[in-house]
């Protein structure tokens, strides 16, 4: 685990807690201002066109999860009618019927929900776990750092995917929880790498040191200055897990082991679909694409995310 590597986002963030410390800081570094990344980051962000194409598909993808009854126009997802099993896209039912003569369309809305809310609390999860863990890692050193690291080496070395598989088929009862569960426990190495790295580097700098000077205490030096110069390099690679655990949510539900049948997710209606794929009804093109610009939306946030808080990218 290289000690000197450098990820975006990794830029000095100086807590304003203390104007002493805060004074002092400013005595060896004159051209440091508290919130100084923050607001260029903004700067960076808000010029980007792409950044408010993902922010209108991010707002749209959100209010789908949330008010999906809007969306649908009052359909059931959950209503089957064999009378009306197979019928083409229409208006009364515009992406067509599946096989039990769901609503292929009010599926697709209601199965956003699922598959972002296993996605966002499992990103939750990993940013609160992984991130303290790094942090706390790379701040303390010594045998805590050892232990932390030999820990996140561990789950590392395990694929995601295939842990995932063999867990959930040993869970008995299968809920949102339990799947963000699974995922959380083999997902938070990589936050826990990227925050270490980054309070390695920020650990011997001068307003840690003034900091220490002036009788702050551990805990509170890492949560005042340590994390949140965590934070860049954290919220990039977060954004971009997100997206992967959407997938891997859609996988596991595709495969038949992740949510219960009960739940409404794209990748059971994919799993349906393939089915009828061969027959020329291709139905599953609808929850597939659904989920497809969920997951680049994110990617290209990350994207986006990456070139505003990397300090090297703004003097490309």
């Amino acid at each position: 685990m290289p000690d000197n590597q450098t990820y975006p986002g990794q830029e000095r963030f100086v807590a304003a807690a203390d104007d002493v410390v805060v004074g002092a800081i400013d005595a060896v570094d004159q051209d440091v201002e508290p919130a100084g990344f923050w607001k260029t980051a903004w700067q960076q962000l808000r010029g980007r066109p792409l950044f408010w194409v993902c922010v209108a598909l991010l707002t749209l993808i959100l209010l789908v999860v949330i008010f999906p009854s809007v969306f649908a126009f009052g359909k059931d997802p959950h209503e089957a009618s064999l009378d009306r099993s197979l019928l083409p896209p229409s208006g009364a039912h515009w992406f067509g019927t599946d096989l039990q003569g769901y609503d292929i369309y009010a599926r697709t809305i209601y199965g956003a929900r699922a598959s972002v809310l296993v996605g966002v609390l499992t990103t939750l999860a990993v940013v609160v776990i992984g991130g303290l863990l790094g942090a706390t890692a790379g701040f303390y050193g010594g045998w805590l750092d050892s232990v932390i690291a030999r820990l996140s080496d561990i789950f590392f070395g395990v694929p995601l995917m295939l842990a995932a598989v063999v867990v959930m088929q040993m869970v008995t009862t299968r809920t949102v929880l339990s799947v963000v569960l699974v995922l959380t426990i083999f997902s938070w190495p990589q936050i826990a790498r990227i925050a270490r790295s980054a309070a390695i580097s920020v650990r011997n700098e001068e307003f840690i040191t003034a900091s220490k000077s002036l009788g702050a205490s551990k805990v509170r030096t890492l949560f005042t200055h340590v994390i949140p110069n965590c934070l860049g390099p954290v919220i990039v690679v977060a954004t971009v897990a997100l997206g992967i655990y959407i997938v891997t949510e859609a996988t596991l539900s595709y495969l038949g082991i992740g949510l219960p049948a009960s739940t409404v997710s794209w990748g059971m209606d994919i799993a349906d679909g393939q089915t009828l794929l061969r027959e020329g009804n291709p139905i599953l093109f609808f929850p597939a694409a659904a989920l497809a610009l969920t997951v680049l939306t994110f990617m290209m946030l990350g994207d986006v995310l990456s070139d505003a808080l990397d300090p090297k990218a703004r003097t490309r």
